[in-house]
């Protein structure tokens, strides 16, 4: 059973959190809102853990020759394939069964998602910048999932903002690979498309893209008259604190390998989001 529950990868589920993203940059925290994002939430995190399956189901050879992933159940044997085979259908259907009658609308976003990472694992991770493209817009298809359940508006700069960090945190990853790579450890068949001074030029670059996307929504009229507030600009501090400790574990400590397990176990990372998202609802509420 704890083999099972590994394959399922629930520590990943903090990606889904970006469900109630639309919720908290609305200022929306009605407790109809809540429940549905909560619902949508366990959804897309169950029918995110059939694709993990599918993932490693399709990655058994690569994932044993990787220093950590050769520790996955299904690369190391003690979850057999026909298992696996078994609980992605079975999680999968279950999933767009419950859905179709939850919300129309988040069954559409769950079949996209479902289809566009199947070809991922399949087929489009083997190539070298669709990969990090097609990652990013699995975190945008999650701000849409959150918004169409608690009929929350998407303003263009929380897409951009959610595309562009989404796009930093995947390039972060692959440098990890790359690092891998020239220890003469062979990680994943695309990494021939990236090199260290590519990801590390195009990080720097998003980066500060990221930064500017995130003040520029904070100064934008439609953000203030919605929110009240014109000194959102003051949560940026926090902002670039978390952006800049990203960096150092990325570049100084070489550890962006699971941009989850850095949210889930550095100290210095959750305090700045917690920072950044108290400094956010205080800004507006003082306003």
């Amino acid at each position: 059973m704890r083999d099972i529950i590994t394959l399922l990868r629930p520590h990943q589920y903090v990606k889904n959190l970006f469900i109630f993203a639309p919720l908290i940059f609305a200022f929306n925290f009605s407790e109809p809102a809540l429940l549905n994002a909560i619902m949508a939430f366990i959804l897309y995190s169950v029918l995110a853990s059939s694709i993990y399956i599918i993932n490693d189901y399709m990655d058994i050879e690569e994932d044993k020759k990787h220093p950590t992933k050769k520790n996955r159940p299904l690369a190391k044997g003690t979850v057999s394939k026909k298992t696996a085979l078994v609980l992605f259908f079975s999680l999968s259907s279950a999933i767009f069964l419950i859905s179709f009658f939850f919300n129309i609308e988040l069954f559409y976003v769950l079949v996209t998602y479902f289809i566009l990472n199947l070809a991922y694992s399949l087929k489009l991770k083997h190539i070298a910048i669709v990969d990090i493209f097609i990652i990013s817009t699995g975190f945008v298809l999650r701000l849409f999932a959150g918004a169409l359940v608690t009929d929350t508006p998407l303003s263009m700069w929380i897409i951009i903002i959610t595309f562009l960090l989404a796009i930093f945190l995947a390039l972060a990853k692959r440098r990890d690979d790359v690092l891998l790579s020239l220890a003469g450890k062979e990680t994943r068949k695309n990494i021939d498309g990236y090199n260290l001074e590519f990801v590390n030029a195009t990080m720097v670059l998003m980066a500060g893209v990221v930064i500017v996307s995130y003040l520029q929504y904070t100064v934008s009229s439609e953000v203030i008259a919605r929110l009240g507030s014109e000194h959102l600009f003051l949560t940026t501090f926090f902002v670039i604190l978390a952006i800049f400790r990203y960096m150092q574990i990325t570049f100084v400590e070489e550890k962006s390998g699971s941009p989850t397990k850095i949210v889930l176990n550095d100290r210095f990372m959750q305090v700045s989001i917690l920072l950044w998202l108290l400094s956010f609802i205080a800004v507006v509420k003082l306003a």
